[in-house]
């Protein structure tokens, strides 16, 4: 028996996120004001943010990759994230977590970001 179990078959790769949460659209509209510093697109729009989890208590829950594991602001991307979050009115907690599986690919960038940095 081997320690890791391998995803159920139908599973999503990336957990959905609370889209029918009040706070859903603020705390995009809020991922939108952070940017990577080398690519002139937001992290949401560039598809960094994977999953917006915010539960019955309005603790909101993050998990985001980012363009490759050796980015230089890999430590401080999720605290631009949190720090984002964080003032909104009626959020009781943040936590970012920083995730590599799935590997980000240009294909979950949106169409304005594609168009933006000329991949369309």
């Amino acid at each position: 028996m081997t320690d890791a179990s391998p995803a159920l078959e139908g599973t999503p790769l990336i957990k959905p996120s609370t889209t029918d949460h009040p706070l859903h659209e603020a705390v995009v509209e809020a991922c939108r004001s952070v940017y990577d510093p080398e690519i002139p697109v937001n992290i949401f729009d560039l598809g960094l943010v994977y999953t917006i989890d915010i539960n019955t208590e309005n603790e909101v829950n993050v998990l985001m990759t980012l363009t490759a594991p050796g980015c230089p602001v890999a430590g401080e991307m999720p605290g631009w994230v949190a720090d984002a979050i964080e003032p909104l009115d009626g959020v009781k907690h943040v936590n970012v977590e920083l995730v590599w599986e799935p590997m980000w690919g240009m294909d979950m960038m949106s169409d304005e970001a594609k168009l933006e940095l000329g991949f369309m």
